[in-house]
């Protein structure tokens, strides 16, 4: 049965307007524009934001093998109560890691009746495996994801310039993405850590915005050389946006993503001993993370993603405070809409922002034929939210395996309302109601 949603303020054709968007079997069937029309099957909800489902390019599930960290069960149930519709799972820090068609066989099957949104994949590039990214491309994976400095997972070792000039013509030749953990490490600055491993301004020198500046130079030198689809994750050094603001002048095929927490957090106000807030390249100080916020407005950066990447509280060091021993890593995934809009409110308009959660991350993802925008014919992946209602982010809250989160506490603004995957609502604003509802995102 066709069902509908009203309301005063739907993002349509790149601004808010009142529409009434219908939907049937998953699918949006149609889109009247103006007063709602009167059926019993569509639902008022007021002044509320209707706008395509939050689709998060950068998640770490951990399933199989470390499903004590997390679990597709678990973790598309936040994303539901995040407004995220649709999210995508790094190749680590799954045991197996997903560097070969057997471990994607795997990862596929450990996701089997515990969808609650879509989920798509990534395939990993380490020293060894360049046989297997062909066979990866053929499964489906809508990327390829490498590190340039340790992974935390020694399971997934990094690349050099030996790999990446082997794999990036082949990730070329099927317009594959190459998505690019840049930092550059050496052995010159982790003295302090060592000493006083508690103390978050040694940690943060530990990993100096140096390291990353390098990594992206020499990663936008390689998207030259090959013209592979090059994307810059996590991007946490102001320093790195010139040179990816000139490589896309030039006409790279550059992109890259930040993600809440260099833009929510600064690094003055983060105390000794909270490991909550460690993760790598690590959040910098406020100066720093504004101009991250100028790059989004102005569309140096093209995205924003959590890079989810939560832990046990024993591997997050949490009682001991020990920021050098911590999993590197930021519990975010249902706060991606939230913590996002909390940070960039007064710097973006909501029609500057939608775009950053929606179709940005749909079009990096070469979803945009289905999902990213409300257009018939699209999935009907929808989310209803208030951006003026805050709420104090409490422990009962969360619904991630694991309620260790720099979040938690913390007031923000922008409060889902409604979530709904394929047509289904999945969240209510209160409670999942309607499992299951996610599919597999494969690259055709």
């Amino acid at each position: 049965m066709e069902q509908g949603l009203h309301s005063k303020r739907c993002w349509l054709d790149g601004q808010l307007q009142e529409a009434t968007i219908l939907f049937q079997d998953g699918i949006i069937t149609s889109i009247l524009k103006g007063n709602q029309p009167q059926r019993h099957n569509v639902k008022d909800v007021g002044n509320s934001i209707v706008m395509p489902g939050i689709i998060d390019a950068h998640v770490h599930v951990n399933e199989p093998g470390r499903t004590e960290w997390e679990g597709f069960d678990t973790a598309t149930q936040a994303a539901a109560a995040g407004g995220i519709t649709s999210m995508v799972d790094m190749p680590l820090n799954a045991s197996p890691v997903t560097t070969s068609a057997s471990a994607f066989q795997k990862k596929l099957h450990a996701s089997v009746g515990k969808l609650h949104v879509n989920c798509g994949f990534y395939g990993g590039l380490v020293p060894g495996n360049i046989h297997e990214l062909k066979f990866l491309i053929a499964a489906g994976v809508l990327g390829v994801k490498a590190f340039l400095t340790h992974s935390g997972i020694d399971e997934f070792p990094n690349v050099g310039l030996e790999e990446l000039n082997a794999a990036m013509p082949l990730l070329a030749k099927h317009n594959v993405p190459l998505l690019v953990h840049c930092e550059l490490s050496d052995a010159l600055h982790a003295e302090a850590l060592i000493a006083d491993p508690t103390n978050y301004k040694a940690y943060l020198n530990s990993r100096p915005k140096e390291w990353e500046n390098k990594a992206v130079a020499m990663m936008i030198d390689l998207c030259r050389k090959h013209q592979c689809r090059t994307h810059i994750v996590h991007v946490s050094s102001a320093e790195c946006l010139p040179l990816i603001a000139a490589a896309k002048a030039e006409g790279l095929p550059l992109t890259a993503e930040t993600c809440p927490q260099y833009i929510y957090f600064k690094a003055e106000e983060i105390k000794d001993g909270n490991t909550l807030y460690k993760c790598a390249p690590p959040i910098r100080e406020q100066a720093n993370n504004h101009l991250l916020k100028l790059a989004l407005k102005n569309s140096v950066l093209d995205f924003v993603a959590t890079d989810h990447s939560p832990a046990p509280p024993n591997i997050k060091e949490i009682e001991s405070g020990n920021l050098l021993k911590a999993w590197g890593g930021i519990a975010a995934l249902q706060f991606l809409l939230p913590s996002a809009w909390t940070a960039l409110q007064h710097e973006l308009s909501l029609e500057k922002f939608i775009p950053l959660l929606t179709e940005y991350p749909a079009e990096f993802l070469k979803l945009d034929n289905k999902k990213g925008f409300l257009r018939e014919g699209y999935d009907a992946d929808i989310v209803v939210w208030s951006e003026i209602e805050t709420v104090v982010v409490k422990e009962e809250h969360i619904l991630h395996k694991h309620k260790a989160s720099p979040y938690a506490g913390k007031q923000l603004k922008g409060t889902v309302h409604g979530t709904i995957v394929h047509g289904q609502p999945v969240f209510d604003g209160q409670k999942i109601i309607h499992k299951n509802q996610g599919q597999w995102l494969l690259r055709k």
